[in-house]
């Protein structure tokens, strides 16, 4: 890893930091190529839960537009699996931390935020292969898009809001720095996940709650995908709800910003 100077300009900085992130990114790369059944279990699980919710509840539910339930379940599930990612990032960054492996990167010669980068860069390729999987799920069960751009588009959000909330992994891994602290974010993922118009319309929830529902960053990822896929949804009249493609770039935009500026800013003060 390259030292960088107070001398060389901001590009060349960039261009080191991503450097170094890459090669963050591999030593985490190596370690699931040694511990496959990691991976293996990352991407069974969301597909289990798919198919208990698909074939337990599908009977039960109404689905708008009288359309197939998986048709309306599977970006509701891209995206609750995209937000379970969250407490991941946080397991491995808070491991880290307590390993002393935090600690000795920040003794190297590197730039401040290639430690981050490199998280975020792994954690991100595990959830292309977490994401591809559920994908694979959803045709195998029925489940189609309407055209190949419009799906690529809806993969395109649903991978932008899971980049934003890698941030907000990191952010929270590093102020916690304690494995145990997970369990409380891994308790807030499932309020926050059903609070929004993945399974359930918002406007059947009590005035101040449906609110909250549709300004839920999720709510307008979901809205989006399920636009995008072609395939039904609740709508609604709000603005937020009538701009569902427009505030899924929006949110994650924000939220990147926010904890990516404030992740630096923990990690450079840590143990100071």
């Amino acid at each position: 890893m390259t030292a960088v100077t107070l001398t060389e300009g901001p590009l060349t900085r960039l261009r080191w930091a991503l450097a170094d992130g890459w090669t963050v990114a591999r030593r985490d790369l190596i370690h699931w190529a040694n511990q496959p059944m990691t991976v293996v279990f990352g991407i069974v699980f969301p597909v289990i839960i798919t198919l208990a919710f698909g074939y337990l509840f599908g009977g039960a539910v109404r689905v708008p537009e009288g359309a197939d339930y998986f048709a309306f379940l599977m970006p509701g599930m891209y995206g609750m699996t995209m937000l379970f990612g969250l407490s991941a990032t946080m397991v491995a960054v808070t491991t880290d931390a307590s390993k002393g492996v935090t600690d000795r990167f920040r003794s190297m010669p590197m730039a401040p935020s290639a430690v981050l980068i490199g998280r975020a860069i792994a954690d991100l390729l595990n959830s292309v292969l977490v994401l591809a999987g559920l994908l694979a799920c959803g045709l195998a069960v029925g489940w189609r898009p309407a055209t190949l751009s419009g799906a690529l588009g809806a993969v395109g959000l649903l991978l932008l809001l899971r980049f934003s909330l890698l941030w907000a992994g990191i952010y929270l891994g590093l102020l916690t720095r304690d494995p145990g602290g997970v369990v409380a974010i891994q308790t807030l993922e499932f309020p926050i996940g059903f609070l929004s118009n993945a399974f359930v319309a918002p406007s059947t929830m009590p005035g101040w709650l449906g609110a909250l529902s549709e300004w839920n960053p999720l709510s307008s990822t979901v809205a989006a995908a399920r636009e995008l896929f072609g395939n039904p949804g609740w709508g609604g009249d709000s603005w937020v709800a009538q701009h569902a493609v427009l505030m899924a770039v929006v949110w994650p935009a924000v939220i990147t910003v926010v904890f990516f500026v404030l992740s630096v800013r923990l990690y450079q003060r840590l143990d100071r």
